[in-house]
């Protein structure tokens, strides 16, 4: 398959991945360890994955992983996660993006994969390809030596201990597993991802220690853990050390508020640098002054419908709702047209329509708003939705939201 302008659009081949991988991570400005290329080679799908090429010369990469997502409801839907994109800046307008994200949709379709997702290096390119922010994060530098933790009843119960991280992987892992189905955005692991949360190269330590670990273990089983780095520093007034988390995760209120004490105190570190996390994390309803916390959020998961009717269709909605949107998508054309979407907490269905309009938008708002972190009612003060009949941008706004956050923790 050639692009707009002659580059010729293949399968990656497996004697081909270095040579991929190397041109990605020099599109990146790095040219990464060697137990991310390993890490990489093992899970990159490589029917899934497309080479693009001038001649002899690689200029572009693209993939995808074949996940599934939950969403509102519980369930866990068929996703294609877009990843590995780099064009070579030699290579630039000549439609060889376009052409791989026409080739990687038509895919995720064909696969009956009503969703597709994506992190973005660079936000401002994937709108066209009707991709809309579905999930946002947050960062934050907290100042451990001023703020304090008020923690619920029953904190003192939790054992936390050590551990080294490969000893407590499937421990960890059936943690995440569990907390999968409650919170939109999150990604249910597939085989080989389980290692990502172990690379450890020492070359991007930035002076910190090797990855560390601890569990959370209530009623003798293990209910949390967090992995996480301290880096030494001495300042004038004495220790000043920072511990920088990496990952955390627990299946109640009580272990997750243990945890957070613990790297609050680990000895000798003033700084607790958090990035990644839920918008709605706990910690922020327990610390003495959230001002000291120096708060980031930033857009996480991009988002869209690769089938309207499947999409809406797999998730439940907070209230019931009954409303017809007139959904534009230029780049998935088979998406254009009016839909017609009833649910309510048990179920909806999604189907094609003859019937007058409610709500005007593109397919790129329906993934913004998919998971409930988004209103419509937002998108519409912003222009992005055109409410044609009256009351019905309040009544599919609430039906869309979700009680938690989405969050797309998963990396990829």
């Amino acid at each position: 398959m050639g692009t707009d302008h002659g580059t010729d659009l293949k399968p990656l081949r497996p004697e081909e991945f270095d040579r991929w991988w190397d041109h990605l991570y020099r599109a990146f400005g790095g040219s990464g360890s060697t137990e991310e290329r390993e890490l990489d080679r093992t899970v990159t799908e490589f029917d899934r994955s497309l080479a693009a090429w001038d001649g002899d010369t690689l200029v572009g990469t693209s993939g995808a992983f074949g996940f599934r997502m939950s969403v509102p409801g519980g369930a866990a839907v068929p996703t294609a996660g877009v990843t590995m994109v780099s064009v070579s800046a030699t290579h630039r307008r000549r439609g060889v993006l376009t052409s791989m994200m026409r080739r990687l949709l038509d895919d995720a379709r064909a696969k009956g994969e009503p969703l597709a997702a994506l992190y973005a290096s660079e936000p401002a390119i994937y709108g066209r390809f009707g991709f809309g922010t579905a999930t946002f994060q947050i960062g934050a530098e907290i100042d451990t030596g001023r703020v304090a933790l008020d923690l619920p009843a029953g904190t003192d119960e939790v054992r936390v201990r050590y551990a080294a991280p490969a000893d407590v992987l499937a421990e960890c892992e059936a943690v995440y597993e569990a907390l999968v189905p409650g919170r939109p955005g999150m990604l249910a692991r597939q085989p080989g991802w389980e290692r990502a949360a172990l690379l450890d190269p020492e070359s991007e330590r930035d002076g910190a220690s090797a990855l560390q670990c601890v569990v959370a273990e209530r009623d003798g089983r293990t209910a949390g853990y967090a992995r996480f780095r301290t880096k030494m520093g001495w300042g004038p007034g004495g220790h000043d050390g920072t511990v920088t988390l990496e990952d955390l995760g627990a299946l109640d209120p009580v272990t997750e508020a243990a945890l957070w004490r613990f790297l609050f105190g680990i000895d000798l570190m003033t700084t607790l640098k958090v990035r990644g996390r839920p918008v709605d994390d706990a910690w922020q309803h327990q610390v003495s002054d959230i001002r000291r916390c120096l708060i980031r959020p930033r857009d996480a998961g991009h988002l869209r419908p690769v089938e309207v009717g499947a999409a809406l269709s797999a998730r439940t909605y907070m209230t019931p709702v009954d409303v017809v949107f007139e959904v534009e998508d230029a780049f998935c054309p088979w998406n254009e047209g009016r839909w017609r979407l009833a649910g309510d907490a048990k179920g909806a269905s999604c189907e094609r329509t003859a019937d007058p309009a409610d709500l005007s938008l593109s397919v790129r708002e329906l993934g913004a708003a998919y998971l409930g972190g988004v209103t419509l009612l937002s998108l519409a003060a912003a222009g992005r939705v055109r409410e044609l009949r009256p009351g019905a941008l309040t009544e599919a706004s609430v039906a869309f939201g979700s009680p938690l956050a989405p969050w797309l923790s998963h990396g990829f």
